[in-house]
């Protein structure tokens, strides 16, 4: 942890600096909070815990406490500094300031913060604005201090003291506006997960969760840190060696690397920077790459451990089974993004540091541990000739060559679009053949493929890339889309823009769906992180009044149809996609002017390993835990209407 000189950093109402006023939030949320469903909800948590991390992370204060209370609002609390109390040059009170307007808060004032994760002082004015009410009460200087809000940031009661304190600290609660975040509702699960990968960033911080409705709490306390996330995300795993985490420092940069070999097949890569994840990487993954890959080389070479004219092994060769979480805590002044969502750390100086330091670590580690470094390098050996069979499959479809087994089966089963613009052109992965009769029937043939499944396909979760290339069904999915497997998977070189699955609403479709989407996941990943991957929502239901059709989605969309509509309703569970005729499909399911789509996406990759892995792996135990906590069975069938 970066620590600063509490004698040197002044942190008080002459600290905040205000850029700009508080403007169009209201008016325009999404600009400023990306959305106004579930997640731009639980943005506005993250904007308040963001700024007690940040007093956390430079050594003020050690716990957070967050508590869900049944009137639909929310309390954040720390132990930090306490926000200022003092009159800010405006005329206004500093805490006004800070939550009122946008662009003003201690994060611009050189030297308050040395390493800084929130959005630079906009979240608490931005939460405050997109709220009907907001309480702050704030613990310094020996005096408890309110003040409170309303109405989307006016002043309801201004600042004033309350009593007496020795304790430091802010709390604050707000209550969102619904009517700009309709139907949603916190989640408790979903702050918790948050919550606990915070805390797996901050060693010795404690972190609480309270959910008063539900009467649950949780407290998230890890002593070492990245150690105890990498012993999270592998914990359902079979791993090859104990935890090797390292850190190292220069020039201002602090880095943190914790990792572990496991016998799975696919990689995992979770980075930070100040706490903050790069969900799109950045020149810290970059460094760590090349340094990993240049030791395990190095290493070989002067172990003389692999024979042939090509020893040399590629990144992603010593890196299969790999889990690692890279942190690191760069100064403000050093700190620069790419883009506008800062998800890609672009400061250069992080991948030479990032690069030597993961260098010297592992080159340390390899040394030291003969035996684990000769099975790593075993393994990374058959992750090479898997990745020269993968490329040379990959540029087999690109040249069309051999009139293999494959491409017979190929031509006998895709219907493919008549145009071949990759740009528009969309592949529906359908279940089973009656089905896919249907769909080749009703499809606009200019820019709609169609490719039959017939039954269950391979579980990739368990599955090499040498047996997954031996599999016809998955075979014959890669040669469609026609852009390799694995590491050699090229998004760009993709026949389609959309890649479409779509099964029955039962069970077995939904086995189907998590079956590709799990081969997806671990062989194709870039197809979903580029947006290109769909699932197709067939309607559930089709309710006629006479000649009047309608069709419904959801049980919801169901009963506000019956409610609709007079007299009694002919309803009809949709048994199938087979069982619909090709205008039926086309007008529900393909047509892109009436059609939903279910866009497949990522977001939050510690998570989605873990998941994938619990549902997917061999361990059955894990499984049937996280299915007794999390799914509702039930026998009722209450589609009829008496």
């Amino acid at each position: 942890m970066i620590m600063v000189n509490k004698d040197m950093a002044k942190y008080d109402a002459s600290s905040i600096k205000i850029l700009e006023g508080l403007e169009a939030v209201r008016k325009r949320p999404g600009m400023y909070i990306g959305s106004t469903d579930k997640r731009g909800l639980h943005h506005l948590v993250w904007e308040i815990v963001d700024n007690s991390i940040d007093e956390i992370i430079n050594g003020y204060g050690n716990q957070i406490k967050i508590v869900l209370h049944k009137d639909g609002s929310i309390t954040i609390a720390d132990n930090g500094r306490g926000v200022p109390i003092g009159m800010h040059e405006s005329g206004k009170s500093a805490p006004e300031v800070i939550y009122t307007v946008l662009h003003a808060g201690g994060k611009f004032e050189e030297g308050n913060y040395k390493v800084s994760g929130g959005l630079h002082g906009v979240g608490g004015s931005v939460v405050n604005a997109l709220s009907t009410k907001m309480d702050v009460v704030i613990y310094r200087d020996g005096v408890i201090s309110n003040i409170r809000f309303i109405d989307g940031g006016k002043v309801d009661s201004p600042l004033k003291t309350i009593g007496k304190t020795n304790k430091t600290g802010t709390i604050v609660t707000f209550w969102p506006d619904y009517n700009i975040f309709k139907n949603c509702a916190f989640s408790y699960t979903t702050i918790c997960e948050r919550m606990q990968e915070s805390a797996f960033l901050i060693p010795n911080v404690t972190i609480e969760v309270i959910d008063e409705d539900d009467n649950k709490s949780v407290k998230y306390h890890y002593e070492e840190g990245l150690t105890n996330f990498i012993e999270y995300i592998n914990e359902d795993k079979n791993t090859l060696h104990k935890v090797l985490n390292y850190t190292g420092s220069k020039n201002g940069i602090e880095v943190n690397v914790a990792m572990q070999y496991t016998d799975t097949y696919n990689e995992n890569i979770i980075s930070f920077v100040n706490n903050v994840k790069t969900t799109d990487g950045g020149t810290h993954e970059v460094g760590f790459k090349t340094g990993i890959t240049k030791a395990f080389n190095d290493y070989v070479k002067m172990n003389n451990l692999v024979k042939g004219k090509d020893s040399t092994f590629d990144g992603s060769d010593v890196r299969e089974g790999l889990s690692v979480v890279i942190n690191l805590k760069i100064p403000e002044d050093k700190l620069q993004f790419e883009g506008q969502t800062k998800g890609k750390l672009g400061t250069p100086e992080a991948r030479t540091i990032t690069e030597s330091i993961t260098y010297d670590n592992i080159r340390f580690f390899l040394e030291e541990n003969k035996e684990i470094a000769l099975n790593i390098v075993e393994k990374a050996t058959k992750s090479k000739v898997a990745r020269e069979a993968a490329r040379k499959a990959r540029e087999d479809a690109r040249n069309g060559k051999g009139k293999n087994k494959i491409e017979k089966n190929l031509s006998g089963k895709l219907a493919p679009a008549t145009t071949k613009n990759g740009k528009i052109n969309e592949l529906f992965l359908v279940e089973g053949d009656s089905a896919g009769g249907s769909a080749k029937s009703g499809r606009d043939r200019k820019f709609q493929a169609i490719l039959p499944l017939r039954g269950k396909v391979i579980n990739a979760e368990k599955t090499s890339v040498a047996d997954i290339l031996k599999n016809e069904e998955i075979n014959t999915i890669i040669h469609t889309i026609g852009a390799g497997l694995g590491n050699e998977f090229m998004v760009e070189d993709s026949n389609y823009d959309k890649v479409i699955i779509m099964t029955d609403a039962d069970v077995d479709g939904s086995h189907i769906q998590i079956l590709l989407l799990t081969f997806f996941y671990r062989f194709m990943r870039p197809l979903i992180e580029a947006g290109k991957l769909y699932i197709a929502k067939p309607p559930l239901y089709k309710i006629d009044y006479g000649k009047k059709h309608f069709y419904a989605y959801s049980d919801e969309e169901r009963f506000k149809i019956v409610s609709e509509n007079a007299g009694k309703p002919d309803i009809s569970r949709n048994k199938g996609l087979g069982e619909m005729n090709a205008d039926e499909l086309w007008d529900t399911t393909m047509n892109p002017d009436t059609r939903s789509l279910i866009r497949v996406n990522i977001y939050d990759a510690a998570l989605a390993e873990k998941r994938v892995n619990i549902l997917m792996g061999d361990k059955v135990e894990p499984r049937k835990e996280w299915i007794e906590e999390n799914i509702v069975f039930t026998m009722e069938d209450n589609f009829r209407v008496e």
